[in-house]
């Protein structure tokens, strides 16, 4: 199929793509990879007055660690982003769930700030930015302002975007010297959106009990899902296979995943388990390799 007939504005400043955003009242959409936008398009599933393509805007392709935090900008690749020392040195969970975006063809085009714009529950990286705690920059008519992943994504397919706004760059702080991480998901084919998916990230103390563990889940809702009922549960207790076990039933007994043509809610729900006792059990396993190498260092 051929898209509806739209404008085609490129601008060179963000100033200037705002002002054109602002121009349309909400009857534009912002084009950086396009990897979603247009089979949309195609599709005819959105029929916007304009597209804004701000590929040729300079100073948008940041990828950064600066003050503790990773800095990704609007135009950086999912392909950038998974390849990028800093990313997997720095964010290594990051670099893992991008690994399950799509296929190489399209990680080379889609961007990551549009991942998170798009908001797809189903999508990894809006899972990755709610478990790390990161935030999202936005630039409107008003000025700047940041705003938390926890407080970005409002249902499907919708942020707290205002229709003049567009996303400039996201960050992530960088995980502590330690800590383990891990992302489960299970798709109908690979490069599919998730039927579910598990972030994990684990850090032990020095008894070897769990100190801290932050876990996020996609596919189970009209958002991604922190379980911080579920991570107060594990702090202080021991890793292993019983403790993720009674970690996977709480998450079964908290999502609220609904029924598509895809899946049962009843199999959503309990895929959600099973993946979270993988993701806890892999995280835990890393962390507590980085814990004996570093004590292997300081006897050296």
């Amino acid at each position: 199929m051929k898209p509806p007939r739209f404008a085609y504005h490129d601008p060179r400043t963000v100033e200037e793509a705002v002002d054109l955003l602002a121009r349309y009242g909400g009857e534009a959409k912002v084009l950086a990879g396009g990897q979603s936008l247009i089979p949309l398009l195609n599709f005819r599933l959105a029929r916007p007055a304009a597209l804004v393509d701000v590929n040729r805007i300079p100073g948008l392709d940041t990828l950064v660690v600066e003050g503790g935090r990773l800095r990704v900008g609007a135009l950086v690749r999912h392909r950038q982003a998974e390849r990028a020392e800093a990313v997997r040195r720095h964010c290594p969970l990051l670099a893992e769930a991008l690994g399950w975006v799509g296929h190489p063809a399209i990680r080379h085009r889609g961007t990551v700030c549009g991942s998170l714009a798009h908001a797809d529950p189903a999508a990894e990286l809006p899972a990755v930015w709610v478990t790390l705690d990161g935030a999202v920059r936005a630039r409107g008519p008003a000025g700047e302002r940041e705003v938390p992943a926890g407080e970005f994504f409002l249902t499907y397919f919708t942020t707290a975007l205002d229709p003049a706004e567009m996303v400039v760059e996201a960050t992530l702080p960088v995980l502590p010297p330690g800590a383990g991480w891990a992302f489960e998901e299970v798709a109908r084919r690979h490069g599919d959106f998730a039927l579910a998916a598990a972030a994990a990230v684990v850090e032990l103390d020095e008894t070897g009990r769990i100190a801290r563990v932050r876990l996020g889940l996609a596919g189970v809702g009209p958002v991604p899902l922190r379980a911080r009922s579920v991570e107060a549960f594990l702090a202080g207790r021991e890793p292993g296979e019983t403790t993720w076990r009674e970690a996977a039933a709480l998450v079964e007994e908290e999502v609220e995943p609904e029924s598509d043509l895809h899946a049962s809610a009843a199999y959503r729900r309990r895929l959600a388990g099973v993946l979270t006792r993988r993701a806890l059990d892999r995280a835990a396993r890393r962390a507590a390799a980085a814990v004996s190498a570093g004590r292997g260092g300081e006897r050296g």
